[in-house]
This record gives structure tokens, C-alpha cells and sequence, in this order.
């Protein structure tokens, strides 16, 4: 809708990366204050979020480049301009980060499931205002829609840089996803000030986000997510119901209540 904010000869500023930055940013803040709320050290907190950042960067664009590998005549076309500016996939990117925040909590003797707490509502909040950068871009389109709420591109930057088809009503996915997550944010604040177990927190928004992301995924209609099981569903839907599983699991095993524990002692 708005690919650029101002544009100065070959200048310009990016709609997306400035609402991508802006949610990294607020999202590291939150998770930096919830982490100080649970006895971690602010600035392990700040570090171990730098590191899940760039982390997560890595990852969305590497499942972006293997989910649409047979469009890459030659290997070094990964590192174009193009490619860069495509954006990637949250699901790579969530994956990469989890898998870096398990090295560097294990390597600085952090509480695992604690932090992960602490760090969820941020990764919700980041995620909302980041998918309002997509919007912003036209990016993460949805399939043509004759529904009220439908949205039409028509700015030819969305078209050159990712593909977006312009003049025509598509579902608003950036939106739904970015609600979705706002919802998951508020629901996950609460429930950090009246949590019981560690794990409490990160384990709901596995199972939240996951259920979200598998039935959005219907409405999608961009290139670049995979296919599975001759496309009965997408790459991203698996990992989707990946993520549910894994919440789902947390939940399970989780400990004993902190109250039970202190009587119990």
C-alpha cells in the first residue's frame, strides 16, 4: 500500500524495514523488562535478543530460499537485491531463533523455560507490527477475494520488488496475521502476571501462534512457503502443526504449580 516512506534520489526509506526495526526494537524492550520481572539479568536478556534477532533474520531467508529454490537459476542469485528485499519466512525464522536462544541460554546458565516466558509477548508484539511493514509492502498477499474487507494494491513497487498483484481485491492476510498477533500479545501480558509454571507463557504462544498460522496459511496466495504431501498442505503448515505439538508438550510436562511446590515443602 505504501512501499517507501520518502524517496530522495537513489535514497530511499522502506516502509517495511522502518515497522520491522520499530517492532524488533519494542519487542526486545518487552522482553527485557519481563526478563528483569523473573530475577535475569537485563543484559544477558539484551544479548540473548540480539543474538535471536540476527538469528532470525538468517533463518527467514534461508527457508525463503529453499521453499523457492527452482526459481534460483544459479546459486549466487540468493545474494541479489532482489532477494534481499523478498522478505523471508516467519516459520525459518522462529525456528532459527529458538535454535539460537537454546545455545546461548545453555552456554550463560540461563533459566530456559523462564526466559523463553519472558521473551514470548515480545516476539508477539514485534511479529504484529512487523506484518504491518508486509501490509505496508504488499507482501504475504492473499488469494482474490469478493469479501467487503478485501484490499487492492496499486502502487507498481509492490508488483516490481515482490510480486504483488495490483488492482485486484485480495484478502488482507498482513492484517488478519498482525490482529492475530496483537490478541496473542494482550492474552500473553496477562497471563505473565498471573503465571504458575515456567514454560506457562512460551508453551501457550507456540500453541496460539501455531493454530493461527496453519489455518491462515489457507488464505495465502505468495510464492515462496513450500508444499507437503503433494501440496495437500504448505512447508509452513507443518511447522505450524510442529509448533503446536511443541506447546502443546510444554504444558503437558509441566511442573508442579509454585504454590503446590511451596507447601510441599
Amino acid at each position: 500500500m505504501y512501499p517507501q516512506i520518502f524517496h530522495i534520489g537513489r535514497f530511499f526509506l522502506p516502509t517495511y524495514g522502518l515497522l520491522v526495526a520499530s517492532g524488533v526494537l519494542l519487542g526486545l524492550w518487552i522482553s527485557v523488562r519481563n526478563s528483569a520481572r523473573q530475577g535475569i539479568d537485563p543484559e544477558q536478556a539484551w544479548n540473548l535478543g540480539i543474538v535471536v534477532v540476527l538469528c532470525g533474520i538468517i533463518g527467514s531467508k534461508a527457508l525463503y530460499v529453499i521453499y523457492d529454490w527452482n526459481s534460483y537459476p544459479h546459486w549466487t542469485d540468493i545474494f541479489s537485491i532482489s532477494t534481499l528485499q523478498a522478505g523471508g519466512v516467519f516459520s525459518g525464522g522462529l525456528i532459527a531463533a529458538l535454535v539460537a536462544a537454546a545455545w546461548y541460554i545453555r552456554r550463560n546458565h540461563m533459566p530456559a523455560l523462564a526466559t523463553c516466558d519472558a521473551f514470548a509477548p515480545g516476539l508477539a508484539m514485534g511479529h504484529a507490527i512487523g506484518r504491518l511493514g508486509c501490509f505496508a509492502a504488499g507482501c504475504c498477499y492473499g488469494k482474490p477475494t469478493h469479501h467487503f474487507w478485501g484490499v487492492t494494491f496499486t502502487n507498481p513497487l509492490a508488483s516490481q520488488l515482490v510480486g504483488t498483484p495490483l488492482n485486484e481485491a485480495l484478502e488482507p492476510t498482513q492484517l488478519f496475521e498482525s490482529a492475530v498477533e496483537l490478541s496473542i500479545f494482550l492474552l500473553l501480558t496477562w497471563m505473565f502476571k498471573r503465571k504458575k509454571f515456567d514454560g506457562q507463557i512460551f508453551g501457550a504462544y507456540l500453541f496460539l501462534y501455531g493454530i493461527a498460522r496453519f489455518f491462515l496459511e489457507f488464505l495465502r496466495d505468495d510464492p515462496g512457503r513450500g508444499s507437503v504431501f503433494g501440496g495437500a498442505i504448505s512447508g509452513t503448515q507443518l511447522i505450524a502443526i510442529g509448533l503446536v505439538l511443541a506447546g502443546g508438550l510444554i504444558w503437558y510436562l509441566r511442573p508442579a504449580p509454585r504454590v503446590a511446590m511451596a507447601t510441599a515443602r
